[in-house]
């Protein structure tokens, strides 16, 4: 039996679509700037990929720019927004992912930004009247809103609609991490109301190294690379035509499963919180208990090491994260259970499971058959 691989909010395995469509390419020569008929042929193959990926995310085509993956988009966003507004307060929630933290104090450090933090409550959520009152302050000076659409780490869904709407009414763009939220919850560009969308090939059962950013006609962010002007002289650089056919399709593929999809990771999901509970009696679950992504657990596990209990479990054949699998083997509490008002000793000792389109009932067993003796060993070690 192989391992039970609970891990896919840091990357899920491509979809046979995704494969599919990228390896159809892989074997084709032309760069998609390149006037003959090779670059043509290539041309059509970014383009129709274009218009899958934006009737799937509800979005014009014109309105997608494509990336080498959601760091990049989350960097051009921010960044670029903040250059071309010339205005120096950057409001960004406390529990964003690094790849949109990390961007935004690097402005604060090097250009002149004021970042400020948006507190969430007990589960991680921004409210509504946070984001209003700090806005209110001097909406003046406000260069852009970022807020994840929902949490890698814990699964909380953000009130994406009510806080871009807050953001529109002093007429400030609004950014949105959604690398987790496509095709596990309704994902809609336009219904949503935002300025500007991330996504990420590999999320969703596409390929690593691409991504998009979603941009709302009117938004034009300053470049962060220069070069040949490709992506509507927002972003340069070859475009990697297999890599986006394959993300193409895996968009298309994941939105059209979500809802069927939604249902089959709640239902295993609430059995794993279930089973982990009566297995270990005291475990903590992080987040909000309703309004979160349908394939996330995560867990706190008094009087233990995340990291020890991670190790532990690998060895028994089960595979999850501590959280971001960007800041895995940092020694420090995750960032977002700190936001969230736990103390170092319970955001060090949390695990995240996360389930995707491969995962079945037997990984669930899995983890309910060795949880409980995994958790006693992790708490000997650590009176020992």
């Amino acid at each position: 039996m192989g391992a039970a691989y609970l891990d896919h909010a840091s990357t899920t395995p491509m979809l046979p679509e995704a494969i599919e469509a990228m390896t159809a390419q892989l074997g084709q020569v032309g760069n998609p700037s390149s006037l003959h008929a090779a670059g043509r042929r290539a041309r059509r193959v970014v383009e129709e990929s274009r218009e899958t990926i934006a009737c799937a995310l509800g979005a014009r085509p014109s309105e997608v720019v494509f990336t080498a993956g959601g760091t990049e988009a989350d960097n051009l966003a921010i960044k670029g927004l903040f250059w071309a507004r010339k205005r120096p307060r950057i409001l960004i929630s406390s529990v964003e992912h690094h790849a949109a933290l990390d961007p935004a104090h690097w402005l604060g450090d090097n250009h002149g930004a004021r970042v400020e933090l948006l507190d969430v409550d007990e589960r991680g959520r921004v409210h509504p009247e946070t984001l209003r009152e700090a806005i209110a302050r001097d909406p003046d000076d406000v260069a852009l809103v970022s807020v994840m659409w929902a949490n890698n780490e814990v699964g909380t869904v953000q009130p994406v609609r009510v806080l871009a709407a807050i953001a529109h009414e002093y007429g400030i763009p609004f950014h949105t991490d959604a690398v987790q939220a496509v095709g596990q919850l309704p994902v809609s560009f336009a219904e949503s109301g935002v300025d500007a969308m991330t996504v990420s090939g590999h999320k969703v059962g596409g390929p690593v190294g691409v991504g998009a950013l979603l941009l709302a006609r009117g938004v034009d962010p300053v470049p962060v690379l220069h070069g040949g002007g490709q992506e509507r002289d927002i972003r340069s650089g070859t475009l990697d035509a297999p890599a986006i056919a394959g993300f193409a399709a895996a968009v298309e593929t994941a939105v059209a499963r979500q809802p069927a999809t939604a249902e089959r990771l709640s239902a295993l999901r609430d059995d794993l919180i279930e089973r982990v509970r009566l297995a270990v009696p005291d475990v903590v679950l992080n987040g909000d208990p309703v309004n979160r992504l349908p394939g996330n657990a995560h867990f706190s596990f008094p009087g233990c090491e995340g990291d020890a209990l991670l190790m532990l479990l690998d060895a028994k054949g089960v595979e999850c994260s501590t959280g971001s699998a960007c800041s895995a083997g940092v020694a420090q509490p995750s960032h977002v259970l700190l936001a969230m008002g736990q103390d170092g000793a319970r955001a060090r000792g949390s695990l995240r499971f996360s389930l995707g389109h491969t995962s079945v009932e037997e990984d669930v067993d899995r983890v309910a058959e060795v949880i409980g003796h995994v958790v006693e060993r992790a708490r000997r070690a650590g009176l020992s």
